[in-house]
This record gives C-alpha cells, structure tokens and sequence, in this order.
C-alpha cells in the first residue's frame, strides 16, 4: 500500500466523493461574484458574494439548495477539470487538475481548518454580500484578474 496521500496518488476522477468534497480548502474564495470581459473573456474577481455565504465560517447556510436558490452557483465535479482556470490559483481543484501540489497551509497538509484563514488566503470577514449592493456597482469591486 502507498504512503502517498490519496490526492497525489489519485486523479480527480478515482477520487471517491469524500475525498473529492475534502479537497476544499474552505476559502469561500469561489463563492465571489466574477466578471467576465466580453472582448476577451478575461474573468475578474469582486469582493461581492453570494448572499448565503456565511463570512464568518466561509460555508455555505444552504449548501444542500445551493443551486435551486442559485442556479448559476457552480457544483464541482471531477469532469469539469479541464475548465477550472476560473478558479483561484489557490485552490486545491484546480491545482490538482494542472498536476500542481497543494499550499502547506491546505487544511488536508496542515491537519486544521483554521490554516486557510490564517494564511490570509479565505473571504472570512470580508465582502459585501451581493442583496447588499447594486449589480451595476459590482465592477467597482474588483479584487484580482483570473
């Protein structure tokens, strides 16, 4: 038996689904409301977010309805890898799709949650909800560039 962990011995696909949903890191960073530039289909980042994530936690209030409540909140799934450019460079999806290892401070390499956040790397405490502010206002949010 192989003392690799199981996101270095596996690919996305043969990972079963507990492994596949551990892989989340617990940022909150995908929860943000992206924009994309018609012209050249550069995707940017706000500081806006869904209206169900909980910023203290950096879950989901309702996870399991995410995507009746929303439905252009995106569900991962291992056969989308190819299009994860989207995705933060930071997360352990889209890492583990461009055969990239993961940060130290992922919560699977460091043994606890709370590392992401003390990383800096997670959206707890900041944003602005998106029923908070103007859509047409979202453009003057934005953070980073995909």
């Amino acid at each position: 038996m192989s003392h690799q962990p199981f996101w270095e011995r596996k690919t996305l696909g043969e990972m079963t689904s507990s492994e596949w949903e551990s892989l989340c890191d617990g940022c909150a960073l995908c929860c943000l409301h992206k924009l994309e530039d018609d012209e050249t289909g550069e995707v940017y980042y706000t500081d806006v977010h869904c209206r169900y994530l909980d910023t203290n936690n950096c879950q989901c209030t309702e996870y399991q309805q995410r995507n009746t409540l929303v439905p252009s909140c995106v569900w991962l799934t291992p056969d989308q890898a190819q299009t994860f450019f989207w995705l933060p460079e930071t997360c352990a999806y889209r890492l583990l799709a461009e055969k990239k290892p993961l940060y130290d401070w992922h919560p699977l390499i460091s043994g606890t949650k709370e590392s992401v956040h003390e990383a800096g790397i997670s959206m707890r405490n900041k944003g602005i909800a998106d029923n908070l502010i103007d859509e047409d206002d979202w453009q003057d949010r934005i953070i980073w560039k995909a």
